[in-house]
This record gives structure tokens, sequence and C-alpha cells, in this order.
């Protein structure tokens, strides 16, 4: 098996785990949460608030439908959604990875083929990984850094030798998108934009779009891989539509309307109380409320250190305790939703309550001077009384400002130099929900004698100004996964923060989180690798770099009669390749 849990070199496989085996037989038949017998045919229309001037999700440029990344590129493996670190050939038929993790070979399938009939070869591979480590989006330099060299192997082999023992390494790069190398040649990569329109190797081939509006794609009847095992029961849809709208209520009003047919809702009132509309009603609309075990991950809106009204952790905390949670989930939510309380919260990932011990302890000890409080003695957010005033947030809140020695003079939050104390929060147009939360925030802290500037702008110029770090504040959504590993270096790493365009919107640089993800991606048992994600969760959490809002334990889809998706879910719920990659049409 090539598994990553011994010490020797395993022989090449079908699969591939970071611990233990992969839990299906060479033989499976199907992924264990695909219906095999789930008829092709039909669309689906998907709505999005935004909107979007490019087709190539691989480069920092441009404004891209996120969908495309997962939709219109195959990768050498996939990834089955029961199991966090497993996964399975695609364009590869089998995988093989050094001792300890040093490097990691693959063998391409004979008969894989991008959407115009040409084979998919080493070449193609090895352009694609040197392309995207170099010239691509900042997501794929750190994994592209730790190479040391990439080479053919034979005919149809590819290895890929790694500059010092990464566990996740292999799985990393079997994930890798394989972009058709000829259809790049004379071409600018890194500006390509609209005109690029991707040779596939996926299930699907974008046959139309119009900049701004919608892109729709279509089931490739030719596709090389629908015999896979991997593939049985999957992207059965013939039509998958993208729909982008200005804002959340025209997109709501083309739900209602029969324009769109599938909407995720996120507010659990809304929920509750707006969806008994005629269609619902008559049964041409379904709700279906999808659990999951995943981890929240951080939602809610971020704070810039880079910034020097953030630099200061006292500061930080003053704007948590000033954030009234419970009042805005009452006015909001009717009180519904629960709140993300860490990053990984909502899993056996997450830090637990209390004091750090064991293992935890051991890996926090060597950092403890240096550590925020809260990291090793336990950090809980703040709980209001659920009253507008929130008179003991504000209080906390004062007292923190003080200690970081702001004063209020005449009204107005001062510092020691007699400068007002402001910052601007940046919000992208079209996020009704997002604006309602920051009104009754801003009114909060004008009792603290701070006036915050807000600016909306729209999708193109906020994508601008957060690629910079040009904002105090923004809206932060970052999700996580149950198989945590070298993302967490793109996330808040040391190297990440002067990389315009990197996801460590904080700015956050800190030796011990830097120490954290080292120990997951060399942890040689599950039990170590919990342990270094909770102790990681623990330095996040109390860094009090993000204000969070709410999750749900539920996804809360509504969706036509039509769609429909197996009973046997993932432990992922409908994360991302749920839908639609195993939802399918079907008429009565």
């Amino acid at each position: 098996m090539a598994i990553l849990s011994g010490g020797a070199a395993a022989e090449p496989s079908y699969g591939i785990a970071m611990y233990g085996e992969p839990a299906l037989p060479p033989d499976f038949a199907h992924l264990p949460y695909a219906n095999p017998d789930a008829p092709t045919g039909g669309r689906i229309v998907t709505g999005e608030v935004g909107s979007f001037d490019s087709l190539n999700p691989h480069i920092r440029a441009g404004s891209t439908p996120w969908q495309l990344r997962f939709l219109a590129y195959e990768s050498l493996m996939g990834r089955s959604w029961d199991e966090p670190f497993t996964l399975y050939g695609l364009l590869a038929e089998s995988v093989e990875v050094g001792e300890g993790g040093t490097w990691v070979e693959f063998q391409l399938r004979p008969e894989a083929r991008f959407s115009d009939g040409s084979p998919v070869t080493v070449a193609d591979v090895i352009w694609s990984y040197e392309t995207l480590g170099t010239e691509g989006h900042p997501r794929y330099l750190n994994a592209w850094n730790r190479v040391s060299s990439i080479e053919a192997v034979g005919e149809r082999g590819v290895r890929i030798t790694f500059s010092e023992p990464d566990r996740e390494l292999a799985l990393i790069m079997g994930m890798r998108p394989i972009l058709q190398a000829a259809q790049w040649e004379g071409r600018d990569f890194t500006e390509s934009g609209i005109d690029a329109i991707p040779i596939s190797s996926a299930p699907y081939v974008i046959d139309d779009f119009e900049a701004g509006r919608f892109v729709s794609l279509r089931r490739n009847p030719d596709y090389w891989g629908a015999d896979l095992p991997f593939r049985r029961g999957t992207n059965v849809i013939d039509e998958i539509r993208l729909e982008f709208f200005g804002d959340g209520t025209a997109m709501w009003e083309a739900f209602v309307a029969g324009e769109i047919t599938t909407i995720r809702e996120t507010n659990a009132a809304d929920w509750e109380t707006n969806y008994d509309f005629p269609r619902v009603q008559s049964g041409e609309v379904v709700l279906s409320e999808v659990p999951h075990e995943r981890p929240t991950g951080m939602w809610g809106f971020v704070m810039n250190t880079r910034s020097p009204q953030f630099e200061d952790w006292r500061v930080r905390e003053a704007m948590i305790q000033a954030f009234n949670y419970e009042f805005i989930n009452q006015t909001q939510n009717g009180g519904l939703a629960p709140r993300i309380t860490s990053y990984f919260s909502n899993s056996i990932l997450g830090m637990e309550p209390g004091a750090a011990e064991g293992r935890v302890l051991e890996l926090l000890e060597p950092f403890a001077d240096d550590l925020l409080p809260g990291a090793l003695e336990g950090y809980d957010f703040p709980v209001s009384d659920g009253r507008e005033a929130n008179r003991a947030g504000i209080r906390a809140a004062m007292g923190l400002m003080e200690e970081a020695g702001y004063s209020v003079q005449e009204g107005v939050m001062t510092g020691p130099d007699g400068t007002p104390f402001t910052f601007e929060i940046v919000l992208s147009q079209g996020s009704a929900e997002n604006q309602a939360i920051i009104n009754i925030y801003v009114e909060s802290l004008s009792r603290l004698g701070i006036t915050p500037t807000v600016t909306t702008i729209d999708s193109a110029q906020y994508r601008e100004r957060t690629d910079a770090y040009d904002f105090d504040m923004t809206w932060f959504a970052r999700g996580v996964s149950l198989s945590p590993g070298n993302e967490q270096y793109l996330y808040w790493g040391c190297d990440m923060v002067d990389v315009e365009g990197s996801r460590n919107l904080m700015g956050v640089c800190n030796p011990a989180i830097e120490a954290m993800v080292d120990e997951m991606l060399t942890a040689e048992s599950q039990d170590n690798y919990r342990a270094a994600v909770r102790a990681l969760d623990r330095v996040l959490t109390s860094g009090r770099y993000v204000i969070p809002i709410w999750y749900s334990p539920v996804s809360r889809i509504a969706h036509v009669r039509e769609l429909h998706f197996p009973e046997t879910l993932p432990i992922y719920g409908d994360w991302l390749g749920f839908q639609p990659d195993v939802w399918w049409y079907e008429a009565e």
C-alpha cells in the first residue's frame, strides 16, 4: 500500500493514506456516498453574489468563479470526502511514496485525455507543477518551495523529490490541478483572463459564459474517466450553470422565481420564516438539512495587525468585547445560531475547554513566555446579557483600551499623542447581512467614543484592496478541513505576511504557530497530530485576530424537487464535492 504511516518505502498502489491504509479496497466499485445508479441528465443552476472577469482560477490577477478550480480541472488523485487523509487515483493509476515522505512518484493512466481528445502527458504534468509553483496563485507557492526536483520516469511516470521529509506533501502533490501545456504556448499565464477557456481533463467543460453574468459548464460526453470506480455515480448532471447577481436580495428573488434551482441558506431565522413561498408549499421546492462533522473554520471580521491600530492584542480584545454577539444573533438569527468558539470547533480537532493539558501543553510550553493570555489557561469569547447596551462588554473594552494607552477625551477615544482612535472597515457590495452586522457593531463602538469608517466597494475593488492588505478590518471566511496541513502556512505563516494576495489577511507571524504546523506535518500518529492541531487552535484563538460570528452544524439547502442526493452522507456533509458532484437530476 502507498501509505505514509510506516518508515519504509511502499510499492505502487491505487491509493495513499497519511495514517494507516485507505479504507476502500483496491477493487472498490464506487465511493461509499455516491449512487452508482444515478441517472444522467438535467441541470443545476446556482447563484453567486458578485462578478467575475477571469476564467483562470490559478492566478492572482482577476476575479474568477471559485467553482472552476474543482469543476474544470482534474488532478492526479481524487479525495474521498469520507476519509480526511486519503486519496485515490484519477489521472494517475498508481502512486508510490519514498521512505519518510522524501519523494512521491505517480504513474499516469494511458487512457487519460483532455477535452480536446489529446492525451494527458508527463510533460503536461511537469509543466503544470512548475508553472503553478512559480507563476501561479500564492496558494501554490509554499508547497512548491519544498520541492527540490521533478522529473519524468519512463513514458508515464513523474517523480517529485522534496527538499526535506514531509508526510503531507505527497498528498498535496496528488491534488494539484493538471493543465494542458500546449494551450498556454505564446500566452502570459499570469495575465490570462476571460479569453483563457480551460481545455479540461475533468468531467465538465465550459461551453458558454458572459463576463460578470454567468458561466455554463456541460458534462463532457467523451470524458475519459466516466467508468473509473472513483467517478461512478458522480458528475451525472448535464449542465451546471453559475449565475451571478449584484446582491443577495436579487439572488433570493431569482430563486423564488425559479431562475436558479438551488440555494444555500446561512441564516437560521430566515430558514424558519422565509421558506414558505408558493413553490415550497406546492412541493416544487424541497428544503433539505444536511448534517456534517467538519470544523467550523473561522467566519467573522478580521483585524489587520499590519495596521498600527491593531498591533496591540488588548485593542483587539477590546474590539471583541464590544461586539455584542448575543444581541446581533437575536437580531439576525432569532438567537438560533451557535457562535464559533475557535478555528476547529465542532470537530475532534478543536481545542478543548480549560487549561492546556498533556501533549498539547508539552507542545506549547517552549513558547510560554511569548504566548498571549488564554493560550495556556484557556480562552473563551465573551458572552453578553443579550441587551443592546452590553454594559459589561463595553466596560471591559474601555478598561482594555486604557491599558493600551488610550483614553476618552470629550467623547472621543484618543491615543497618547492626541490622535482619535479610528479605523476603516472595508466590505464588498452585495452582502446585506454583513452590512447589517457592521451597522450594529458601529453603534456599539460609538459607546467607546470610536467612529470607524465603513467603505463598501464592488467585488473587483474589494479584491484589489484585500490582496494589497489595504484595510484595517474586513470580512473573513476561512474554511478548514479535518486534514489540515501545509495550507496552514498559507493562512497564517510568516512567509505569507508580505506576499500580495496571500490568505494571511491578519498579518500574523508567530513562531508558535509555525512550530505547531511543523509538528502536524511530522506527527507519526493520529494522537500527536490532533494534539498539534489543538495547540495551533489555542494560539490562533487567543491571538484575537478575528471577531467570530456563527456557524451551522447542518447545511440548509433549498432545491427543486428534481434534484436528489444520496441517503449515505460523507463525514464532510455537503462540503466541496457533495454538491453537485454526487447529486443527480430526475423528474418525477
